[in-house]
């Protein structure tokens, strides 16, 4: 509750700010804030922890009296075939059972287990909300470095065209400044239809509308540290199965007990009889006050139903205990995998900064050619063109470096939504942008 208050809290710092002359965006925190408000997936683990808190209380409310008043007022003649009573006061309850504490220790296993199938949940929406936004921030940032490389190979095409006509260069490099462009249109509508997609995600998830839903990179936080985050002990959907397992497990021992154990049982009852009847004629020492009160004492003997069912709830106590292991063993795989990606995604993102510094700085020596009006010494004459190249293949090194942090950045949330950590980063607060 803590944790969703200050996510609560956040938001609304963040919708309170003051906005600019712009469209105001939605900022990180808002949009998880809102999913976890939102999500479905979210109000049905609610839904489930309130059901498994009221099968606790039932379980226990099984020792409590069940109180009930009732009248069966009536008429009689002749010899009396029934009671009319004027009104009745009953009340009965479980006194003991062999079975009941397994059976309310079942239940509280069984609210462990959706307590911790809740946080799962949240933390799976944080990690989905989270992975959404930060995608839709790099996809804006993408469309815009191609819309910069779709206007350098607009030049290009304009420069190569002159220079066919001229007859200094052939029609194939024409061709190839066009089919260029073509590549970086079509790459650019894949963009654009991936963000729509995202965004639909995001207003599902946070109930906002679509063209609401404005990034503002600035509020994300930034990329977690994984090197050191070992082990699943913190992970909630392991601890969930094997909760269920052992909620099945004392369900299967108060089935068994129910064999050839007693039951004691409580009852009370009050009746208060119609005086108007003729019961006086057909009873000696007739009265119309009446009570009793006593215990049940039931053992059974043999009962095939109940041993069959005591059967059955093995059978799925053992079912529930391997899928819990399985869910251990395949969340280890899960994070040995995701570690092994981060280190083979670090160096990828490394090769990918290098790739865009270099075509970087060949930029930059084209374009303090072309001012110094001289090519370089022992080199051709540098031309137009070149400059126009070397601005597309640097924006087509950026677009591939911010596709390969996103990679990076994902696996690392992964990760660390693995180990249960995900919703302390979610909450921390990133450094202010120069």
């Amino acid at each position: 509750m803590r944790r969703a208050c200050q996510f609560v809290l956040l938001g609304i710092a963040t919708l309170l700010a003051p906005t600019g002359a712009r469209a105001q965006g939605v900022s990180f925190y808002t949009v998880v804030d809102l999913a976890l408000r939102n999500s479905t997936q979210v109000r049905i683990s609610a839904a489930d922890v309130q059901r498994a808190e009221a099968a606790v209380m039932e379980s226990v409310n099984a020792y409590k009296p069940a109180i009930s008043v009732g009248s069966s007022l009536g008429y009689s003649y002749g010899f009396p075939v029934g009671q009319p009573s004027v009104y009745s006061v009953a009340a009965q309850s479980l006194a003991y059972s062999f079975s009941q504490p397994d059976y309310i220790r079942a239940a509280r296993a069984a609210l462990i287990g959706a307590q911790m199938q809740l946080k799962d949940t949240r933390q799976q929406v944080i990690l989905d909300s989270a992975l959404d936004y930060i995608e839709l921030a790099t996809l804006s940032q993408q469309m815009t470095a191609l819309d910069e490389e779709t206007a350098f190979v607009h030049k290009l095409v304009e420069i190569e065209t002159e220079r066919v006509d001229a007859g200094l260069d052939s029609k194939v490099e024409q061709t190839q400044a066009r089919l260029t462009g073509a590549q970086i249109a079509l790459r650019r509508l894949h963009l654009v239809d991936q963000a729509e997609l995202v965004r639909a995600r995001l207003a599902h998830l946070t109930g906002l509308k679509p063209a609401d839903i404005v990034c503002e990179s600035q509020t994300i936080p930034s990329a977690p540290e994984t090197s050191e985050l070992t082990g699943i002990d913190d992970n909630t959907g392991v601890k969930a199965a094997y909760a269920s397992a052992r909620s099945k497990l004392y369900v299967a021992r108060g089935d068994e007990r129910q064999n050839n154990h007693p039951t004691f049982g409580f009852g009370l009852e009050y009746n208060r009889f119609a005086k108007f009847n003729n019961y006086t004629e057909y009873y000696n020492h007739f009265q119309h006050n009446n009570f009793d009160i006593g215990i049940q004492i039931n053992l059974p003997l043999f009962d095939a139903t109940r041993k069959a069912k005591a059967k059955g709830s093995s059978a799925e106590a053992a079912h529930a205990s391997a899928q819990a292991d399985q869910s251990r063993d395949q969340t280890d795989e899960q994070m040995l995998q995701l570690q092994k990606n981060i280190a083979e995604l670090t160096a990828q993102e490394q090769v990918a900064e290098l790739q865009n510094e270099l075509s970087q700085d060949q930029l930059d020596a084209i374009t303090t050619q072309l001012q110094a009006g001289s090519p370089a010494p022992g080199g051709s004459a540098v031309l137009p063109k070149d400059e126009q190249g070397a601005h597309i293949r640097e924006r087509t090194h950026f677009v591939d470096m911010l596709e390969t942090r996103f990679e990076l950045t994902q696996a690392r949330l992964s990760l660390l939504r693995t180990v249960g950590r995900i919703e302390d980063w979610a909450k921390a607060i990133p450094a202010p942008h120069p």
